[in-house]
């Protein structure tokens, strides 16, 4: 027996239908799809806190350039209670304003995770209802055997 004609007999006896290998292949995918969320997460995670970090390190870093030139050059760095107050009350509605923009995200990344778990649930009710029109078009179209 050819090499050739033993390989095409261990194919046919090992051999499953087409949508038994896509299911396998689609379900390793998902399985290796899964298991990388973690680690993109805490990837996308530890970018921010970096960029965090260097963006208030760089403000600091020209706060600092900023008052040692002034210090060094004599300049006045008073400023009146009036101009004070409107610094810091600009920085309080900054921070009220950052804290309702967390919690609209909070609020749609969760609106978004609940819709795609009501996708979820529903696939198998559609392909229920889809199974049920195919077997009526089915049943339609062909003839019974006798």
């Amino acid at each position: 027996m050819s090499k050739q004609t033993q390989t095409f007999e261990k194919q046919t006896q090992t051999s499953e239908n087409i949508f038994d290998v896509y299911k396998k292949n689609v379900e390793k995918y998902f399985e290796n799809v899964i298991d990388a969320v973690p680690q993109h997460q805490q990837s996308l995670t530890n970018i921010q806190s970096e960029w965090y970090k260097a963006w208030k390190n760089t403000i600091s870093s020209a706060i600092s350039l900023q008052q040692e030139f002034a210090t060094k050059t004599g300049i006045n760095t008073d400023i009146p209670e009036a101009a004070k107050t409107a610094i810091v009350d600009t920085n309080k509605q900054i921070i009220k304003a950052r804290s309702v923009q967390n919690q609209i995200i909070q609020a749609t990344t969760d609106a978004i995770q609940k819709n795609i778990q009501t996708w979820n649930n529903s696939a198998s009710t559609f392909t229920d209802l889809n199974r049920n029109i195919l077997q009526s078009w089915i049943s339609t179209f062909t003839q019974p055997r006798n």
